[in-house]
């Protein structure tokens, strides 16, 4: 089986679809590496590919060329340590909180303890919701949900898909912080996929900008500063803002 020696390596990913007999690029020679307990932030125009590469790390969308490592192994289907959440939340309405939470886990045959599920859902504050069903729940709640499903995985590799865009400012700032406390006292890595510019540099050590058009890597930005929950109240938070709103700005 062939093998690389990084926690994540995307090497030269390329996926096309094609459709009335025309092929469209969404990604062109996408290439990036990932450490343990990192994190990336990937920002671009919409349709620049942002989801589609991160469908095809979650190992759902097969590359038209290229490969997706992870943990010494190309990624050729879904990996029990690699866990996705999308922005739909993905949460059965006919299921209740307690339910969708353990669907993952039952699905994948995943064992874990009572006091595993309980410290989750504790550290998301959804610990009295069991009984509850989506419908009664407001949009936090719901992700904070679907976020406790996957962390219920225990993976090595989050992805996240626009997992707070449809939550107001407050809530959503609340559950940034929630996310990094959680990465913080956890060993895992993330990907987090966004368009709000002040959520990539809270969240990314690294930001990377997709194009448009041409569908790839336009800039990778170092954001140092990463990782202190007040963050958003320092210099260096509004210089990178300032910094990666330009350069969005810029591209055609």
């Amino acid at each position: 089986m062939d093998t690389c020696h990084k926690f994540l390596q995307v090497d030269g990913l390329h996926k096309s679809f094609e459709s009335e007999n025309e092929i469209k690029k969404v990604l062109q020679d996408v290439s990036f590496e990932m450490t343990f307990h990192d994190s990336l932030a990937i920002v671009g125009p919409s349709g620049c590919g942002k989801t589609t590469a991160l469908l095809a790390i979650a190992g759902l969308l097969a590359p038209t060329k290229g490969t997706v490592c992870f943990q010494d192994r190309i990624i050729t289907g879904p990996n029990r340590s690699i866990a996705l959440v999308l922005q739909e939340y993905g949460l059965f309405p006919w299921k209740t909180v307690k339910a969708n939470i353990l669907l993952g886990a039952k699905l994948q045959k995943i064992n874990f303890s009572d006091r595993w599920l309980e410290a989750v859902k504790n550290e998301l504050d959804i610990g009295g919701l069991d009984d509850l069903y989506p419908a009664q729940l407001s949009g936090g709640q719901r992700q904070r949900v679907a976020l406790a499903r996957a962390l219920l995985l225990n993976p090595q590799l989050l992805l996240l898909d626009e997992p707070f865009a449809a939550i107001d400012t407050v809530t959503r700032e609340r559950l940034q912080n929630q996310l990094l406390k959680i990465f913080q006292q956890r060993r895992f890595s993330y990907i987090i996929v966004t368009h709000n510019i002040e959520e990539a540099v809270f969240l990314g050590k690294r930001i990377m900008v997709l194009s448009n058009g041409v569908p790839s890597i336009n800039k990778i930005i170092h954001n140092q500063g990463m990782g202190e929950i007040d963050y958003r109240n320092k210099p260096e938070f509004f210089d990178r803002t300032k910094q990666l709103r330009t350069i969005l700005e810029e591209m055609p």
